[in-house]
């Protein structure tokens, strides 16, 4: 049946089609760096500040939303630096590496992630080359590539977030604080022969 005949019909029947609207154009993306897969799932580490991931996660509470940035060390599996924001944007990375490289010497550390628009972008990249440190990056779409970042996620929801009711920010903020410190210095791990992370980390020095 000719189109034409088509359009005309529908019109007489009052019938019209739902058009998909066109996104808008906002001009050229910011060209974008995407690095190797250096890690290649290996999350063994013989030595402190050899290897870090680091990833972002939201926390979703009486009708807000949190996102917490983190970098741990595959060594010992210690949260080294951590980040909380109301925006899930560059600076919250950004923010979460300068706090590492104030408590760590970051010289020569590889620095996992995925690709998220904050690690392929040329500030976050720019910022890696200045502090001397070494990126790498899941394969798109696959989780995996860094699953040792998400099972520390799946902890702090499981045994802290999801046990309690927050109504402010502030509430949630205090929460994380209290168990990345609970974490690093209380909660043995099998991994670290049923050592924490801090007590790893000490024995060893």
């Amino acid at each position: 049946m000719n189109h034409k005949r088509v359009q005309r019909l529908m019109r007489e029947l009052g019938i019209q089609a739902v058009i998909r609207k066109k996104k808008a154009y906002y001009g050229k993306k910011e060209a974008y760096v995407v690095s190797d897969n250096h890690l290649n799932r290996n999350f063994e580490s013989s030595r402190l500040n050899e290897k870090w991931v680091t990833d972002i996660t939201y926390l979703i509470f009486n009708g807000q939303k949190l996102y917490l940035s983190a970098i741990k060390d595959l060594y010992n599996n210690e949260i080294v630096a951590y980040h909380v924001s109301r925006r899930n944007d560059l600076k919250l990375v950004i923010d979460t590496i300068k706090k590492a490289k104030k408590k760590r010497n970051v010289k020569g550390v590889l620095l996992h992630s995925d690709q998220g628009f904050q690690y392929t972008s040329r500030q976050y990249n720019n910022l890696i080359k200045k502090y001397q440190m070494k990126a790498s990056m899941s394969r798109k779409g696959n989780c995996w590539d860094n699953a040792c970042m998400e099972n520390f996620f799946s902890h702090f929801k499981t045994e802290c977030f999801y046990l309690y009711s927050f109504r402010t920010a502030e509430e949630v903020k205090d929460a994380v604080n209290k168990y990345i410190r609970f974490y690093n210095h209380q909660r043995f791990q099998k991994k670290l022969n049923n050592l924490s992370p801090y007590q790893y980390k000490t024995q060893a020095a």
